[in-house]
């Protein structure tokens, strides 16, 4: 084995995984110009009749430097049980990764998992009697021999104070957000007279604060007003989104978030920046969950209150999904591959974790061209 990587690369893909591990594998092939016929372990997690399952590794993986990637939210895998035909749900994922984990029995050289959207993420502190349910799964995977966890966008990155002895890379997806938005709108110039970043609640302040600095442009916020007295599908209820900021009249609206969920919020704060005079609005969520289906965003489209909405693939989407007129996918496929290429060679992760001079180049290059 070459001595500049860590160990001989091998990765194994969660079920529902396997079309996006394809084009990372050809890109590590593309780069690294090898024979090896792929880097992708035969790897299966079946079940039983009633629902338990366990991981088989079909190939030695002794030595290995190995990375499993996991795309716990992925709803469209199925499996039997009792007959019954039941979608993944992010505990099933979970339980599956921990079965490869126990089947890689300790004879690879380095576990990594790749975690685009972190497992119980949204569950990162504690406010009252309630679990901690994020903090012991990073603890798990750890005591189960795993040396890296790498992240997008966490919910709340300070989550990985709970492995502090530990790897826990997370990973901005800022920059192929901003590629992405020039492709679909190339008149878009990123002037602070023009371009405006707006945080959808004050959990993602740092997120859009992070943006607008780098762009060098104006930043806005919403704060949510919530009803504390009851609780409606275990959270309480958002009253009224305020806004907090300059005017956004005449100006692009860039609306950053880690996720979409139901996709009330962002129709919420959407049609309070129309009302307030914003031209037009895109919304950047790494993750576009959609869990209440499309029905309010293809109204909300058709009434011009979203024109664009750009999440990765990083997570399942159904074709529905991909194929709706404001929808635009960012392919991270490469980022990954990257990622996956650099940790093998034990090369710095910085440019990749924080692309602040990437994004510099790429945008002072679009002011540039538009003068």
């Amino acid at each position: 084995m070459d001595s500049k990587y860590f160990g001989k690369l091998s990765v194994i893909g969660m079920k529902g995984s396997e079309d996006f591990l394809a084009e990372v594998d050809n890109y590590i092939h593309e780069w690294r110009g090898d024979q090896d016929e792929t880097y992708i372990v035969k790897a299966d997690c079946p079940r039983f009749g009633t629902g338990e399952g366990k991981g088989i590794i079909l190939e030695t993986l002794r030595g290995h430097d190995t990375y499993i990637y996991a795309d716990v939210f992925n709803y469209g895998v199925k499996y039997k049980m009792y007959g019954q035909l039941v979608p993944m749900s992010p505990d099933d994922h979970f339980q599956d990764l921990k079965r490869m984990i126990c089947a890689i029995a300790g004879k690879a050289r380095r576990i990594s998992v790749i975690m685009p959207m972190l497992y119980e993420g949204r569950q990162h502190k504690r406010s009252a009697r309630e679990s901690l349910d994020c903090a012991v799964a990073l603890q798990e995977l750890i005591n189960m021999g795993v040396s890296n966890i790498i992240t997008f966008d966490a919910h709340d990155p300070r989550v990985q104070n709970a492995i502090p002895r530990s790897g826990f890379d997370n990973v901005r997806t800022s920059y192929q957000m901003f590629k992405a938005l020039v492709r679909e709108y190339p008149d878009i110039t990123f002037d602070p007279e023009t371009t405006m970043i707006i945080s959808p609640d004050e959990g993602g302040m740092g997120r859009a604060m992070y943006c607008s600095s780098v762009l060098g442009v104006e930043l806005g916020m919403f704060y949510k007003r919530r009803n504390y007295t009851i609780i409606v599908d275990g959270r309480n209820p958002i009253e009224a989104h305020e806004f907090l900021g300059k005017s956004v009249k005449g100006k692009d609206v860039i609306v950053v978030d880690d996720m979409i969920s139901s996709g009330d919020s962002v129709i919420d704060v959407a049609a309070k920046l129309k009302d307030m005079g914003a031209r037009r609005i895109f919304v950047f969520a790494t993750f576009g969950l959609f869990c209440n289906g499309c029905a309010h965003l293809d109204a909300a489209y058709e009434k011009g209150i979203v024109d664009k909405i750009f999440t990765t693939n990083l997570n399942y989407r159904t074709p529905e999904i991909i194929n709706k007129p404001w929808y635009a996918e960012v392919n991270m496929c490469k980022y990954v591959a990257h990622i996956i290429d650099r940790l093998n060679r034990d090369e710095t992760m910085s440019e990749i974790l924080n692309p602040v001079k990437k994004i510099h180049t790429y945008v002072d290059g679009i002011r540039e061209a538009k003068k």
